[in-house]
Formats: structure tokens, sequence, C-alpha cells
């Protein structure tokens, strides 16, 4: 059985998926996810899994994770990023997450992004964000919204991966392929 992280793969896609509901303790373990897809009547003679998340509503908490069957683990890669600085130059107002997938995107597209942002470089907004929550006092151009990174610098994550976005698993890879922890396409 393989059970590695889920890449996208141009080649091979998940012929099908199954959920199993195990207790923590439990869920990494192999031959106990493989017997719990017998026990529905699957044949998974290799599975990956895809998702993983702990459903601590009732007692006792289990974890609920999303197999993938019939593929195996599939490398995250690269985007086709090539040197643009000669270029044609595109301006993109915002550096937040939209801005910088935006200026991604432009690269991958063989175009020169510029990439203009109203508020300050990370460290700085958080010297900024120090003063706003001992004082109350706000710096219109460098707060929570406003800065390097976007609003979502200083989030806890909830709002990506909660998303349903068909965009989702582009932007946890993307993210894994900048140096993100790869247990992220999983847990």
């Amino acid at each position: 059985m393989n059970t590695g992280n889920q890449g996208e793969s141009k080649d091979r896609k998940p012929v099908n998926t199954a959920t199993v509901r195990l207790s923590p303790d439990r869920s990494g373990d192999t031959a106990a996810i493989g017997a719990a897809l017998a026990a529905q009547g699957i044949d998974a003679r290799q599975f990956t899994v895809l998702r993983r998340s702990l459903d601590a509503r009732r007692r006792p908490a289990v974890m609920e994770l999303v197999v993938g069957l019939d593929i195996g683990e599939v490398p995250v890669e690269r985007g086709d990023w090539q040197n643009v600085s000669g270029a044609q130059s595109v301006i993109v107002v915002g550096s937040g997450p939209a801005g910088l997938y935006c200026a991604l995107r432009l690269i991958e597209l063989g175009l020169r992004p510029i990439v203009v942002e109203r508020g300050k470089e990370v460290r700085a907004r958080r010297r900024d964000l120090v003063q706003l929550i001992r004082e109350g006092t706000v710096n219109p151009d460098s707060n929570y919204c406003f800065g390097e990174g976007g609003a979502g610098t200083f989030s806890d994550g909830k709002l990506v991966t909660r998303s349903k976005s068909p965009y989702r698993d582009f932007f946890m890879k993307t993210l894994v392929t900048f140096g993100a922890d790869p247990d992220i396409l999983v847990e």
C-alpha cells in the first residue's frame, strides 16, 4: 500500500475515493486504513490518503480520511517559471494572496509583474500592529489589511483550508513548492 502525500498529475488521476473514519491513534496505520476500506467492501491494494481531518464534535473524537484508490504518490512540481526581466511589464496592485498569485501567473505567461503595495513589509507591519493592539492607533497604510501579504499574513488559515474553491489544491501545492510542510496537503 502506498500512503504518501498527494499532488496533482497530468497523467494519473484518482480512480475513486473513499471516506474512512478511525480513532486518531489508528489514522496513520496503513493496515487499519486497509481494513476499514475492506469493511466497506473496497479491495484497495494501493491507496493514498488525500485528506485527513479531526472530527471532535462527538465523543470519542475520530479522524476522517479521504482516501484515493488505485493511485500512487505523485510529487508536487514547480510551475513553468522563466526569467522575465526583459519581458513586457504588467502592474499588479496589492501584494496580498490575489496579487501574489497574479504575479506568479504572469511570470508563467512570460510577462514581468511589477507589484505595487500601499503598505509596509511584514516586519514593519508587526510594529504597527503592536501599536494598534497596545495603543489603539491605526496606521491607515500598515495594519491587518494593508501591507506585504495582505490580510492573510496574520490570519490562521481558516479561509483557505475550509474553502470549497476548485483552486484550493493549486494554492496549497504552491505553498509546498515554496517551502511549506507537505503535510498541509493532507492535514
